[in-house]
């Protein structure tokens, strides 16, 4: 084994994911095969334009339908099955999986990656269960049983080798277990760079400026010339390459500090008016305001992205103004946006609003100002409006703009995950 392994923990990670999640979890209400019925799942049935948030393995086969393409897209054929999503019950699906999951490991083994894909620890479980391999087809053999739902399972000595198994190897075969000996054979023939998890479209442009091109040249290159271009993330991306990973289960991959706040909504309808698109904005401030306070940070750059409708044929804006002095104020973001809006908007009706801060810092380095009494105020003021909401639900307090009939919050509110 090569020198670079020395030393490197070596345990009994993986990572399960579920087959066509949202597709699967339908063909379970309906009495369906998730693996041989072609299902879609679409945002919205009534509107042509709605996005598949899930194709079930012969939708994409037969059909060549997956996750993204339009409903419009959707053949007419009489063995597809469309449904629309029910979100409620999907969080209860992936609450049942993980009551399973703890019935092999505790609850510190377990690390929920998404509302489908859960990381397991079972290093030290030999003694309970036996090999962990059979344990994990055990695993997946009990949520098939009891859920009805199919899944796929990567195996490795860390958290990145569990996931590139799963992603590179089992989601065709099923389950694959990954070892540091697969790593040339296996790792380091991907390409291109984008297919490696982790490394972006934009990263690997970088990448082959500088003659990467496969996550072996990555493995192979001078670790000093990464450092100096990418920083710290150089020193990551060349470790990754060798399947090296030092984080701990229940801390996120590429574990970093949140860089923005931001929230996004596409509208009902065409707004028309400047006061109708103004009261989602606010809305919308709101939103992203609590957020920052509840991370217990502040921006200094507002962002403000409007799409207008396809009936002006489409197009929009996207705008950054940064100011004197990090907020997390709602009423200082939205007074920004305003300023943002009123410059750049053409008048033609809006069909989606996008808002974010970034530059953050940390609220303790807010610094009261002798021309402004209100700040500490409105402080307070907006973190008894969130607790109100914590205890009660986001509605249990509105700005008065929200009861109006251009507000979104209250139907939204009614939402899990933007959906039914």
């Amino acid at each position: 084994m090569h020198p670079i392994y020395k030393g490197q923990p070596t345990k009994q990670i993986a990572c399960i994911d579920m087959m066509s999640f949202y597709a699967s979890c339908m063909a379970t209400l309906h009495n369906l095969d998730v693996r041989t019925v072609p299902i879609a799942v679409v945002g919205n049935l009534q509107q042509k334009g709605s996005v598949v948030l899930a194709a079930s393995p012969a939708m994409k086969k037969k059909f060549r339908i997956k996750t993204g393409n339009r409903l419009f897209e959707i053949p007419s054929h009489p063995e597809i099955r469309l449904f629309e999503p029910k979100m409620s019950y999907f969080l209860k699906m992936s609450m049942a999986i993980t009551h399973i999951l703890h019935n092999y490991v505790p609850a510190e083994a377990i690390h929920v990656y998404s509302v489908d894909e859960s990381f397991i620890d079972l290093t030290g479980t030999e003694k309970l269960w036996g090999d962990p391999v059979e344990t994990v087809k055990d695993i997946q053999a009990e949520i098939l049983e009891t859920l009805n739902l199919p899944s796929t399972a990567g195996m490795g000595p860390n958290m990145l080798m569990a996931k590139l198994a799963l992603d590179l190897e089992a989601k065709k075969t099923g389950f694959a277990k990954w070892t540091f000996e697969d790593v040339p054979a296996k790792l380091w023939t991907v390409s291109p760079l984008s297919e490696m998890w982790g490394i972006g479209r934009q990263t690997e442009k970088s990448l082959n400026n500088i003659g990467i091109y496969s996550v072996g040249d990555l493995a192979h290159a001078d670790l000093e010339r990464l450092e100096k271009k990418f920083g710290v993330m150089g020193n990551q991306y060349y470790h990754h390459a060798w399947g090296i990973d030092l984080s701990e289960l229940g801390a996120p991959l590429l574990e970093g500090q949140v860089k923005s706040y931001g929230k996004g909504q596409t509208l009902y309808r065409d707004y028309v008016t400047r006061e109708s698109v103004l009261v989602v904005i606010l809305e919308m401030c709101e939103d992203v305001s609590r957020r920052a306070r509840e991370g217990r940070r502040e921006g200094r750059t507002v962002h403000l992205g409007i799409g207008y409708s396809k009936h002006s044929f489409g197009g929009g804006f996207s705008r950054s103004l940064s100011i004197e002095e990090a907020t997390n104020d709602t009423m200082k973001i939205y007074k920004t946006c305003i300023a943002l809006f009123d410059k750049f908007h053409d008048g033609r009706p809006v069909r989606k609003i996008t808002i974010s801060i970034t530059n953050l810092e940390d609220e303790t380095s807010m610094q009261l100002s002798f021309f402004d009494g209100h700040k500490l105020r409105n402080r307070k003021l907006g973190m008894v409006m969130d607790n109100i909401r914590d205890k009660y639900g986001s509605t249990s307090i509105l700005r008065a703009v929200s009861l109006t009939e251009d507000g979104t919050a209250i139907g939204r509110s009614r939402l899990v995950g933007g959906h039914k």
